[in-house]
C-alpha cells in the first residue's frame, strides 16, 4: 500500500496546486472523485490493462465521467495519468488531494467511536471542544462499539485520543500484574 501513496501524492500535489491556482479545489475535489469512483468499477479495471484500450481513449472516458469541473487542465491532469498508466491510482491520488484540501481550508475529519450514540447536544459540545485543541473546523463522523463499556476513541489524523473505559481497565489490569 506504501507503494501506491508514493506514486500518488506527487500526483495529487500537483492537482491540489492547479486547482487552487484556478481557485476550483471544490470541483477538482468531485472530479477527481468521479473519476476515482469510475476506476473502481470492476468494468473498468479490466480496461486499464487491456493493450487494445489506447491511453487517450481511457483519458477521453474519464474525463467524460469526471464533467466539465475539471476544465482543460484537469483534462490534462487525466491525460497525463493515462499516459504514464497510473489511472489506477486515481482512489489514492483522490484521497491524497482531500487531505490536502482539507489542510488548505482548515478542516479536519474526526472519527468518534463511542460506547453508546452521542446526542446533538454533546456532538456540539465535542465539536468545539476539538476545534478548539486542533484549531480547525471539525468534521465529526460518529460510531458506536458497545465493546468499548463507557467513553470514546476520538481519531483525527494521526492523532488518536482513547478515553474509553476498556482500555483504561486494560491498563488498570496491566498495573496490577506488572
Amino acid at each position: 500500500m506504501a507503494d501506491r501513496l508514493t506514486i500518488a501524492r506527487p500526483y495529487a500535489r500537483a492537482a491540489f496546486e492547479e486547482a487552487r491556482s484556478e481557485q476550483r479545489l471544490s470541483r477538482w475535489s468531485d472530479a477527481i472523485k468521479a473519476a476515482a469512483l469510475a476506476v473502481q468499477d470492476p468494468r473498468v479495471e479490466n480496461l486499464l490493462g487491456n493493450p487494445h484500450v489506447t491511453p487517450e481513449e481511457l483519458a477521453s472516458f474519464l474525463t467524460g465521467i469526471a464533467g466539465p469541473d475539471l476544465g482543460e487542465h484537469g483534462a490534462n491532469f487525466v491525460r497525463t495519468l493515462a499516459e504514464n498508466r497510473r489511472l489506477a491510482y486515481l482512489p489514492e491520488i483522490s484521497a491524497q488531494f482531500e487531505i490536502l484540501k482539507d489542510e488548505a481550508e482548515g478542516q479536519a475529519d474526526v472519527t468518534v467511536t463511542s460506547a453508546t450514540a452521542l446526542d446533538e447536544a454533546q456532538r456540539g459540545k465535542l465539536a468545539a471542544a476539538l476545534e478548539k485543541r486542533l484549531k480547525r473546523k471539525v468534521r465529526l463522523h460518529c460510531q458506536t462499539d458497545p465493546s468499548l463499556i463507557g467513553g470514546a476513541i476520538l481519531r483525527a489524523g494521526d492523532l488518536v485520543i482513547d478515553g474509553s473505559l476498556s482500555s483504561r481497565l486494560a491498563r488498570i489490569a496491566y498495573e496490577l500484574t506488572a
